[in-house]
């Protein structure tokens, strides 16, 4: 009997025990397939637990829809010119705000003719690459606009549950010429449409006010008198700076009033209406 078998015996007799010879490979290896298997899994549990930890929630919709007068009276004193470059310009300020809480979503309707239309499908700013330029002419079927932005209000595929309260914005230099009060009604009686903010623009002396002032729902914001193209854009960059301070602020669906701003003296924005 060699001495290394004699020390194993004695070894194993002296302790009750038996010898497992392993190799210098085995020593180093699992102790099995099954602890190895529960090793990976608990792994993978604790990797997916951490990658929830770190998901970031998805931006929920905010709809600022625009009712935009289309009508032949528009046409004059450069009153569309400034209408076209001012949603441009708004457009472009809701396109470079983060998306973190709330993602700003636009959508245009004129009124001008005999009826009323979609002109820019509801989609989120930072996606619209351009906007047709509005061209005025004929009348001013603001009842058909109503009835249309009811619709897109309603539609909850374009419009989800999620979304915050939509922002809706009259702009017109005249009075309706189409059976308008049923649409009105319609629209300010629908369930989803009373809990949007409504703001109103009233360009030059024409412009029906009392019609006007009925759609503005903010207290703090009543209908604002254009008499002027600067008028337009300070109008304008109003909204956009009411609804990013509600898309940056931890309370989106709480309404934020329009602060006018001044344009400077030396703009060449300076037609009177």
């Amino acid at each position: 009997m060699g001495f290394a078998k004699y020390q194993e015996d004695n070894y194993s007799r002296y302790h009750g025990t038996s010898i497992v010879r392993r190799n210098e490979h085995d020593r180093f290896a699992p102790a099995s397939d099954t602890n190895k298997s529960t090793n990976q899994g608990t792994q993978k549990k604790m990797n997916t637990s951490k990658l929830k930890d770190f998901t970031v929630a998805e931006a929920r919709p905010l709809p600022v829809i625009v009712l935009a007068d289309a009508s032949g009276s528009m046409s004059v004193d450069g009153k569309i010119e400034a209408l076209n470059q001012a949603l441009k310009e708004m457009i472009a300020g809701f396109a470079s705000e983060s998306r973190t809480r709330a993602e700003v979503q636009v959508g245009l309707i004129t009124f001008g003719g005999e009826h009323a239309k979609v002109h820019l499908p509801l989609a989120p700013a930072h996606q619209i690459s351009e906007v047709t330029p509005l061209r005025a002419n004929g009348r001013t079927p603001m009842g058909a606009a109503f009835a249309e932005a009811r619709a897109l209000i309603e539609d909850k595929e374009r419009i989800p549950s999620r979304a915050y309260r939509p922002v809706l914005v009259l702009v017109s230099d005249g009075h309706p010429t189409d059976s308008w009060e049923q649409a009105f009604d319609a629209l300010c009686g629908s369930e989803r449409a009373q809990k949007a903010t409504r703001f109103a623009m009233a360009i030059g002396a024409d412009a029906d006010l009392d019609m006007l002032g009925r759609f503005a729902n903010d207290k703090e914001s009543p209908v604002f008198k254009a008499h002027e193209a600067r008028d337009i854009h300070r109008f304008f960059h109003a909204v956009t700076m009411s609804v990013t301070a509600r898309s940056r602020s931890a309370t989106p669906n709480s309404a934020a009033p329009l602060i006018l701003a001044a344009i400077p003296d030396d703009d060449d924005l300076d037609l009177d209406f």
